[in-house]
């Protein structure tokens, strides 16, 4: 498993060069996606692509093919590389400039690349297999655009790593108000008296696909009720559930906060109602 997209050839991994002198690596100029694939199904594909696009836009990288050439992209990585649990990682840069500048350079082409990497089997609704997290929280100390899926990771990669360090499996993080905006790579949820609440979009929140997918799955069963909403620390520490979520991930149940279990330090009923209706639609996107 080692053949990559860039720049319009499919080629192994260690033949794929990019400039230095692209301002990806220089200023991290550019933005990526990550889509999930079991079997050659991809999870989430339009609203991935949408996302993508949106995140070029907002960046005024001019760059737009239309989503059959990224599913041809992408399903050509997933056939080269085996198949099987893969993710398909999409990474665009401005390009390579022949000066380092600030200012955006005209006319210069945007630098895409692509690979597919191996991802766990999909989680399933059962308590006794779910990968349980165990997470700390922290003052959120990252830029003020975490709207933007932007490469330039480092605030979350730092919040992260002091998490991974602590043997943790993740760090939720909130505001200067009290408030939880997101996890280093997750999106949150609380669970209190079996309704489900999870922070409002803005700029301070990445608008996780997975989030999205599971808010459409959960409002058109309609037997989980489910909010958007401010939702403060003080919540997370009483809540009944806590859960997770991203692309890899699907909905992870997170049993203890800061060293204190959740509820009865087990994965609950309405998490794996949650999961079992996700599994059964999350390729309805």
């Amino acid at each position: 498993m080692n053949t990559v997209y860039l720049n319009g050839d499919y080629l192994p991994m260690h033949e794929a060069r990019i400039s230095p002198m692209d301002r990806g690596f220089l200023f991290g100029d550019g933005i990526y996606e990550v889509i999930p694939s079991y079997d050659g199904r991809l999870v989430g594909f339009g609203p991935h692509l949408e996302r993508m696009q949106q995140g070029l836009d907002a960046l005024e990288i001019k760059l737009r093919l239309e989503h059959t050439q990224w599913r041809r992209i992408a399903e050509e990585l997933i056939e080269r590389n085996g198949g099987g649990a893969l993710a398909i990682y999409i990474h665009i840069s401005r390009g390579a400039d022949n000066r380092r500048h600030h200012a955006y350079p005209e006319n210069i082409a945007p630098t895409v690349f692509a690979l597919a990497y191996e991802i766990p089997e999909p989680p399933s609704a059962d308590k006794s297999k779910a990968r349980l997290f165990r997470v700390s929280t922290a003052e959120d100390l990252r830029w003020k655009h975490c709207d933007i899926k932007t490469t330039a990771l480092l605030g979350n990669v730092m919040h992260y790593q002091q998490s991974h360090a602590r043997g943790e499996d993740e760090v939720i993080l909130y505001n200067s108000a009290g408030e939880i905006t997101e996890a280093a790579a997750c999106n949150v949820y609380v669970v209190k008296e079996g309704v489900v609440a999870t922070p409002e979009l803005d700029k301070q929140k990445l608008p996780g696909i997975t989030r999205q997918l599971l808010l459409k799955i959960l409002r058109a069963d309609g037997s989980i009720p489910i909010e958007e909403r401010v939702v403060t620390l003080a919540e997370l520490r009483e809540a009944d559930e806590v859960w997770l979520s991203s692309s890899s991930k699907d909905i992870a149940p997170v049993v203890a906060v800061d060293g204190t279990p959740v509820g009865d330090g087990a994965p609950g009923d309405v998490w794996h109602a949650a999961q079992t209706l996700f599994s059964q639609h999350k390729y309805d996107y």
